[in-house]
């Protein structure tokens, strides 16, 4: 599917009934069969979306994201994978040979809550919910519940 107010490069691979709605920017990733995008998402190259997923509108997917099966993303939720950003490198505006993406993986049936932040090189377990508005530093076990800034446990759930 695509409209006119969509950025959808020939390099994603979109799986079976995959919903994409406007304002979308999508290159070089792979998203899973059923699984829906919001309006004013960006899901850059090397992402994976697994199947089922729903990422909320206003959401930023960066390369080395991967999101498993049946996961929740609220809407503005922002994935970061550059621990230390910078605009150049030696007085020259930086390139791809400049920097090293660090990985993030979002296991399967988790919820990350709207205007929540991860930070990379983390893993989100299984079934775990991360609250909204949290800021995502270190990895949250499987079943976990977590908020704050940074996030911590706040409770343990059943998966």
């Amino acid at each position: 599917m695509q409209q006119s107010n969509q950025q959808i490069a020939p390099s994603v691979k979109l799986g079976k009934d995959v919903r994409i709605f406007g304002f979308t920017n999508l290159y070089g990733c792979e998203i899973g069969d059923e699984t829906k995008v919001g309006t004013f998402v960006e899901i850059q190259k090397g992402a994976k979306i697994g199947k089922r997923c729903k990422i909320s509108s206003h959401s930023f997917i960066c390369e080395g994201v991967t999101i498993e099966d049946e996961v929740f993303v609220g809407h503005n939720v922002t994935f970061i994978n550059d621990l230390f950003p910078r605009a150049t490198a030696g007085g020259q505006l930086q390139t791809e040979a400049d920097w090293k993406c660090i990985p993030t993986l979002v296991k399967k049936g988790a919820s990350i809550g709207s205007s929540a932040t991860i930070l990379c090189g983390i893993t989100i377990g299984e079934g775990a919910l991360i609250g909204a508005g949290s800021m995502v530093t270190k990895d949250v076990p499987a079943g976990a519940v977590v908020a704050g800034n940074p996030a911590k446990i706040v409770k343990k759930k059943q998966i």
